[in-house]
């Protein structure tokens, strides 16, 4: 007898309302367990909603654009015994939290675990208590903190460097893009400030390059060092596993990507899975060298006349943000109805005043649907979703693909040492790290939302003191996002949406820079801090705050929200004047009605 069963968004982490970017199904379709029905897009990649059970699709209850999170009904199907289905295959719907959840995502695992092939029975070059797959900050940080614990530790990385993505080709040289395109956009008001003679900043490209890579080669050679210290030893080249206790080694020279032919085999008691993950790809987009994902467009090897960035997420807008700097003429395109998701909508609003007019044309809710390469440029054609008018289409010198990332999870035969890993590429894991194959841990991009270095870090240190024999586990009440754009809008904890969306109820509390002294003498009162707090506790339970600098300042609430601080703790602490940190502790003033920096608030 066949039965009717929801099919539901499961936990997604730290996001509420994700929009959804494409949808796999109709009615009629058959659908198997784990196969992908909808495509969601965060601030930092997309994910694919599984089928938790398999049958006929009767209703699909969703469309593009729509926002949904965790427990959002995404289709019902007609399921009989010989599908296969389980009465509770659906996943319950959430209940209002009452607390702050941690926000790390670990992704949805297979019923059941592959068989582990036969134990690897030939020679070994390289034998360690610690194996660590992966030199990026989570990789690396889990091995040196193993090592200071008296593991013997081997990392394998395929690039000459350490450091993966982050040091090498993605958070520290866009930074040190966005540094100088941050002093340029100053240059160009110095003028009001009664700086009148100063000319007009000029970009040598090749010096900025130059900068760009000394800035890296310190910091990587700073790692070199602290992995020489700590008797960490290296070995390069692509990781695959053999078995639950031996990886494969193909050795790796120059960009990393290319194999010598040469092969090591290294014998490890436990092992750390520390893969990441890399940029999605557009099926429909040319392979031609003016498309690029972030690396591409961080090389920088000119500045293009016309260039269009599709994805206006954190990482499209940040490069968005150095080439408008540099002279390019930029144009957005986003398939949601607003930029920056995940963020505020009073937080995006202060950027979007200053920075719109720094583009030729954001369109939003809008998708690419075709392009062309030939000599003139990339042509890119794009269509209106939602209801929203399709934009005539343009040729290109350049085009960002900046949609996100996907994990490496299938990527180093982790089914051959029996970790599970979903159809997407993520592997399950407890709160200490650990996969399912007990010696096995798990951490960073590949194990779930959100994908941030500063995670992956604080991962790393759980499993590795785990293996160490030590008693940890990864709970964080929040993991903050900063977009490093001009102005900086950073967040921590809960949103606004998020508390609305969940039923949560929280007080506001809010201090304009336009009342800040550092602000005002700055030049720059545009923004603002603001701080949630759980109305019935009266503790801290997020904040965002958008202004120069913001990504220094939200520490300050990410302790407080870790610390269970209520308003008046935050308010009664004495913070240096004038500073824009003071804003915070200004907020919290606000919170309690006991601010003297702004108008006399209303009794309420």
């Amino acid at each position: 007898m066949s039965q009717l069963i929801e099919l539901k968004v499961p936990d997604i982490g730290d996001f509420a309302e994700v929009p959804v970017i494409e949808v796999f199904i109709k009615p009629g379709d058959v659908v198997k367990v784990d196969d992908a029905l909808v495509t969601l897009e965060s601030d930092k990649a997309t994910m694919d909603v599984p089928a938790s059970a398999a049958g006929v699709v009767k209703e699909v209850l969703v469309k593009l654009g729509d926002k949904i999170g965790e427990g959002a009904v995404v289709a019902r199907i007609e399921a009989t015994d010989s599908a296969g289905v389980t009465a509770n295959s659906s996943a319950p719907a959430p209940s209002p939290a009452t607390t702050p959840a941690p926000v790390a995502a670990p992704a949805p695992s297979p019923a059941a675990a592959p068989t582990p092939a036969t134990s690897y029975t030939g020679s070994v070059d390289v034998d360690c208590d610690l194996l660590v797959l992966g030199g990026g900050p989570g990789g690396y940080s889990a091995a040196f903190r193993a090592a200071d614990l008296g593991l013997n530790t081997v990392i394998v990385e395929r690039y000459g460097t350490l450091g993966g993505v982050c040091l090498n080709v993605g958070c520290i040289p866009s930074k040190a893009l966005l540094h100088i395109a941050g002093v340029m956009e100053e240059v160009t008001h110095l003028h009001e400030l009664g700086i009148v003679e100063l000319t007009s900043a000029k970009v040598s490209v090749e010096k900025l390059r130059d900068h760009k890579t000394k800035v890296v080669t310190k910091l990587t050679g700073g790692l070199a060092g602290m992995a020489k210290g700590r008797k960490v030893t290296q070995v390069r080249g692509l990781g695959t596993f053999i078995d639950a206790q031996h990886l494969n080694v193909e050795v790796t020279s120059g960009d990393g990507q290319k194999t010598t032919g040469e092969k090591k085999v290294v014998r490890f008691k436990q092992a750390i899975i520390a893969a990441g993950s890399q940029a999605i790809k557009l099926p429909f987009m040319p392979a031609d060298p003016r498309v690029v994902d972030s690396t591409g467009a961080l090389e920088l090897k000119d500045v293009p006349k016309r260039m269009l960035v599709v994805g206006g997420g954190i990482i499209g807008l940040e490069m968005a943000t150095v080439y408008a700097t540099l002279g390019t003429q930029i144009d957005v395109v986003e398939l949601g109805p607003g930029l920056m998701p995940g963020a505020d909508r009073d937080l995006v609003k202060v950027w979007e005043k200053m920075n719109l007019s720094r583009f030729n044309r954001v369109m939003l809710n809008t998708k690419c649907i075709a392009a062309n390469a030939d000599n003139a440029g990339v042509s890119v054609q794009f269509e209106g979703a939602n209801g929203a008018e399709t934009p005539a289409a343009g040729s290109y010198d350049r085009v960002l693909v900046a949609v996100g990332r996907s994990p490496n999870g299938n990527k180093v035969g982790a089914d051959k040492a029996g970790v599970i890993v979903d159809e997407r590429g993520f592997i399950k894991v407890d709160n200490q790290m650990r996969t399912n194959v007990p010696n096995i841990f798990a951490i960073g991009d590949l194990v779930g939302q959100p994908m941030l270095a500063h995670k992956a870090v604080h991962e790393g240190h759980v499993a590795a003191e785990v293996a160490a024999g030590h008693k940890r586990v990864f709970d964080p009440l929040q993991i903050p996002s900063v977009a490093y754009t001009d102005p900086e809008v950073a967040w921590a904890g809960l949103t606004e949406e998020q508390c609305k969306a969940s039923g949560r109820k929280f007080t506001k509390a809010m201090f304009p820079w336009a009342a800040s002294g550092r602000a005002i003498a700055n030049g720059r009162d545009e923004g603002f801090t603001k701080l949630l707090f759980d109305a019935d506790t009266h503790r801290i339970i997020g904040g965002g705050i958008v202004g120069t600098n913001a990504g220094d300042l939200i520490g300050e609430v990410c302790l407080a929200i870790e610390m269970g601080c209520d308003a008046a703790d935050m308010g009664h602490t004495i913070h240096p004047h004038p500073t824009l940190c003071e804003s915070i502790g200004l907020a919290a003033e606000v919170a309690e009605g006991a601010c003297t920096d702004l108008p006399p608030q209303k009794k309420k």
